[in-house]
């Protein structure tokens, strides 16, 4: 065990894994991330399937089952993607047991994005997902649109524990915090018991200083230099006041003498972009408690190696961080503008991913289907 790991999970900061293939759990990889590397949790996405599915011969039995029964490529996604889920959280359970009211030990599992404008198709994809993986430390992934905000109350609502992503912005992260609490209302309504109900809040970083850096590169000047690489953290730092003041306050109090849990951020997209920047970056500047960091790979073994958290107490630069947007904002650079931006650009390039996912998948079925036709 190194002490940075040990030192973040000292702080109150979750760490998770940004990646998952069924090669990474038949070859022991995840149990050992799990074992030694203090990993209490995996997110996917679809790009990462799409890769694993491509070139992992772990999917060729599967693969070939579900070329037998002419499946469509829709049903055979679901299918592998939640097997391997469905595989990742059984071996997380143990981590899922002994944290605080179930909050880790969890594997998410997103909706089709193409629904991300449907709120009602996107509860609906809930509804099955959940039912298909039938794991209770699983989380569904639901993007932060509009049309996804009353979703994620419906959700919630039935019991449903969440992973809303793709968060840019502090006006729509507050939006989705307000959302998971009017979900653990109707849910008290309802008569279920909150201490069930889990969530997590996506906030997007390293996208961040990548526009606002181009941005700033392209003013070229020496006071837009010296931002470069602030604006990712400062929103991130500036998220995390807002979560501590939405659950406060006697609204909240009455959810939590009921049983209700927080909904934790979790600081995602935290692979560097830029190499000129520090590897954890995007960990060493986002330590507070209650917090999530999921991490890819090369991230988690560049925090591995080093020996200590050196970064400040996240609570401790609340100002700071607001000095640095008005900075941006004061050379021109709209904060309002980037972050739409960054939320169109990230459903569209999931969505992007989900069909590269579809048409991945039906090259492999094809591919079985034809070794199927030509067995002697």
């Amino acid at each position: 065990m190194t002490s940075m790991l040990k030192d973040l999970s000292d702080a109150g900061v979750s760490v998770w894994l940004d990646t998952l293939s069924r090669g990474r759990i038949k070859s022991g990889s995840l149990s050992e991330l799990i074992r030694s590397r203090r990993v209490v949790g995996v997110t996917t996405n679809p790009t990462i399937f799409r890769d694993a599915i491509s070139h992992g011969v772990e999917y060729e039995v599967q693969m070939s089952e579900l070329a037998v029964r002419g499946v469509s490529a829709e049903e055979a996604v679901r299918t592998v993607t939640a097997t391997d889920v469905r595989d990742a959280a059984d071996l997380l359970r143990p981590a899922f047991l002994v944290s605080p009211a179930g909050q880790d030990g969890r594997v998410s599992i997103e909706v089709d994005p193409h629904m991300a404008h449907d709120t009602t198709a996107t509860i609906a994809e809930a509804r099955h997902l959940t039912w298909l993986v039938d794991r209770p430390n699983t989380y569904i992934k639901i993007p932060a649109t509009e049309a996804g905000l009353p979703a994620i109350t419906e959700t919630i609502a039935q019991g449903i524990s969440v992973n809303v992503t793709l968060i840019f912005s502090l006006a729509r992260y507050r939006q989705v915090a307000e959302a998971y609490v009017a979900g653990l209302e109707k849910a008290r309504a309802g008569g279920l018991d909150l201490s069930q109900i889990s969530s997590v809040a996506s906030f997007f970083v390293s996208r961040m200083d990548t526009e606002v850096d181009r941005r700033l590169d392209a003013l070229g000047t020496s006071e837009a230099g010296a931002l470069r690489g602030r604006a990712a953290v400062a929103n991130a730092r500036l998220a995390y006041e807002a979560f501590e003041e939405a659950f406060s306050g006697e609204r909240w109090n009455r959810l939590h003498r009921a049983g209700a849990n927080k909904q934790r951020p979790l600081w995602a997209s935290t692979g560097v972009k830029d190499k000129a920047y520090e590897a954890t970056k995007y960990v060493s500047g986002l330590i507070a408690p209650d917090t999530v960091n999921t991490m890819p790979e090369a991230t988690l073994l560049a925090v591995e190696a080093q020996e200590h958290a050196a970064g400040r107490d996240l609570r401790s630069t609340y100002d700071e961080a607001r000095a640095d947007i008005e900075a941006i904002e004061r050379l021109g650079i709209s904060y309002a503008e980037v972050v739409r931006q960054l939320e169109n650009e990230g459903v569209a390039k999931f969505q992007e991913s989900w069909d590269s996912l579809l048409t991945a998948t039906e090259s492999r079925l094809e591919a079985c289907t034809r070794r199927l036709h030509t067995w002697p």
